[in-house]
Order: C-alpha cells, then sequence, then structure tokens
C-alpha cells in the first residue's frame, strides 16, 4: 500500500466492457508520478487516498474477481503523521 493524492478524473466515452461502472481517478504519489487508478472509495479530486498496486488486492478493493487492474483506490485518509527519530 501507498499513499497518494486525487489531482484528476478521467472521463471515457468507450471503454473496456468489464470497466462499466467503475470511477477511474488520476493519482499522483509522493515522488510526483501520475498514475490512473481505479476508484473504490469514492475519493474525489483533492484527497489524499490509500493505494494498493496488487491485481490481487485490487480485486479484493472492488469486490470482482474478473476485473483486470493494477491500481486501486482503496481508502480515503482524513490525517496522517510522519516521525522521524
Amino acid at each position: 500500500m501507498r499513499i497518494a493524492k486525487v489531482v484528476g478524473n478521467v472521463v471515457s466515452t468507450v471503454k473496456e466492457s468489464g470497466f462499466t461502472g467503475y470511477k477511474l481517478m488520476i493519482i499522483e504519489n509522493m515522488e510526483g508520478k501520475r498514475e490512473i487508478a481505479f476508484d473504490a472509495a469514492e475519493a474525489g479530486v483533492g484527497d489524499t487516498v490509500l493505494v494498493v498496486a496488487d491485481g490481487g488486492a485490487s480485486n479484493l478493493a472492488l469486490n470482482d474477481n474478473d476485473v483486470v487492474a493494477d491500481v486501486t483506490i482503496c481508502g480515503v485518509i482524513d490525517y496522517y503523521n510522519i516521525d522521524y527519530v
């Protein structure tokens, strides 16, 4: 799992039939890399989110064993703290 920020959404008029009904979001990780992620947590632009980057975990988060997904938003983070000792 990793932390990312939602920076945009994806609108597609034509897509793979297995993706119908799923919201796609553009996320940016802490290193600045952007990716497209399925949204299983009803996240919105500007939200800090918890992301899984594993196909099996994505299937669990989406509750769908047939969808092919690498990156999925599985939670919206309200607050986090990094404490370096």
